[in-house]
């Protein structure tokens, strides 16, 4: 399709892709627990309808479309609740067409016996195509948050949005923050907050550091950052010769993913889920650590030689 907008137009709209969502239409996930369950690292995210509505009010309903691509793979065994179980995976990959400026894909799955498996799978695939627009992009530029559990594993305070996560204008308050339905409405704990960039940082850098978060996933962009020294995200770090070595780290990491991928292709599926489940990860991208992901690599090394044997 011709462009239909001119370079100018097209930074000027991606720029209102970019704005932050409205803090009403946040919400807060527990992603993991301390060991007694008494602390959750928590991320926000927005739901799909946030998504849609910027689209519709940015290019209009006709300015725009999406496509699903639904693939399944089974029988796969998984361990559920340290019991052996036959499923699936829903594989869902989405098409984002933006008319004038093109189309990005993204893709999300989720284990079939999951209740709500194809509307949680569409719903990230969708949301990962926005974000190659711009679209919900700063989700990914959140430090790690840790808050207090109640004795159901919810949020009993959630951390304020810092000003760089909202939209020009909006002072976060409490009936702002977006609480989780179940958890008890409080004042936010400490702000945390991904500060600007430091003088004398490489901006380059710090823009590439960040790309890696969504290709590693959460939990090994964030390892790399504890082990490395106190800044907990790329803005953070204190010199440029820390910025190469979190590069050099990340890199290492996106090869050893990138290796998991070539590897799930050379065994059957089950034994690729096999392996994930003994080392207790739901997916590629939810690998929680470097010592896991080297342990998973060679054993599915192990088991390419199995089958080639």
């Amino acid at each position: 399709m011709q462009n239909e907008f001119s370079a100018e137009q097209q930074q000027q709209l991606l720029e209102k892709l970019n704005i932050p969502f409205h803090p009403d239409a946040i919400s807060w996930r527990v992603t993991n627990k301390s060991k007694d369950g008494k602390r959750g690292c928590v991320i926000p995210y927005g739901d799909q309808r946030a998504y849609t509505d910027r689209l519709n009010g940015v290019f209009t309903p006709a300015g725009w479309t999406r496509v699903y691509n639904v693939t399944t793979l089974s029988p796969v065994t998984r361990t559920k609740k340290n019991v052996a179980i036959q499923t699936g995976k829903v594989i869902v990959t989405c098409v984002v067409t933006i008319h004038g400026l093109g189309s990005h894909s993204g893709s999300g799955e989720m284990w079939a016996d999951d209740d709500n498996a194809m509307t949680r799978a569409e719903a990230q695939a969708f949301k990962r195509a926005c974000c190659c627009f711009g679209l919900g992009r700063y989700f990914y530029d959140f430090a790690e948050m840790w808050v207090d559990l109640d004795d159901y594993g919810n949020p009993l305070r959630i951390p304020t949005l810092p000003k760089w996560a909202l939209p020009a204008g909006v002072v976060p308050t409490k009936t702002e923050s977006a609480a989780p339905a179940r958890s008890q409405p409080s004042t936010a704990k400490t702000t945390e907050k991904t500060k600007p960039a430091a003088s004398g940082l490489d901006v380059g850098l710090t823009q590439r550091i960040e790309g890696f978060r969504q290709g590693v996933g959460d939990a090994l962009y964030f390892e790399v950052f504890r082990r490395g020294g106190p800044a907990r995200n790329a803005r953070e770090l204190p010199s440029v010769d820390a910025q190469h070595w979190v590069v050099k780290q990340l890199e290492t990491i996106e090869r050893g993913i990138q290796r998991v991928r070539v590897l799930a292709e050379d065994v059957h599926e089950n034994v690729f889920y096999g392996v994930l489940d003994a080392h207790k990860v739901q997916s590629i991208d939810k690998i929680s650590s470097f010592e896991v992901l080297k342990a998973v690599v060679t054993d599915l090394q192990n088991a390419t030689q199995g089958v080639a044997a």
